[in-house]
């Protein structure tokens, strides 16, 4: 069973999680047979770990981390992959997956490029 986390950096402030939150609010209502949850590198709670424990909680046996980083900077690069390996040890039997970067998807970027050109509404 497929399970989703949505990575992202963290911050203080409490409105800084929201569009993390949407993003995962997204992939809810497009398939809610799919569960689905946040991690925060810092700053703010749950972690990868945590998250990943409340997913393998719910019996999923394989785990897409999307990473909401702009590009492929040394969180993503660096840190992630470290956080995955640990993952992989302390769940042996779940599959863990690293999406690339959302930034780095060719069709984020051609979205983001239509917004910045649409005419004024």
């Amino acid at each position: 069973m497929l399970g989703v986390i949505v990575f992202a950096h963290g911050s203080r402030d409490p409105l800084w999680r929201q569009p993390v939150e949407a993003v995962a609010a997204a992939i809810a209502a497009r398939a809610p047979q799919v569960p689905v949850r946040c991690a925060y590198l810092e700053l703010c709670e749950p972690d990868l770990p945590a998250a990943a424990r409340a997913l393998v909680a719910t019996g999923v046996t394989r785990v897409r981390v999307l990473p909401l980083f702009f590009g492929m900077g040394k969180h993503a690069r660096e840190d992630l992959p470290l956080l995955l390996d640990a993952l992989q040890r302390d769940h042996p039997g779940v599959r863990f997956e690293r999406l690339p970067a959302a930034g780095e998807d060719p069709r984020l970027t051609e979205l983001m490029a239509r917004i910045a050109l649409e005419p004024e509404t």
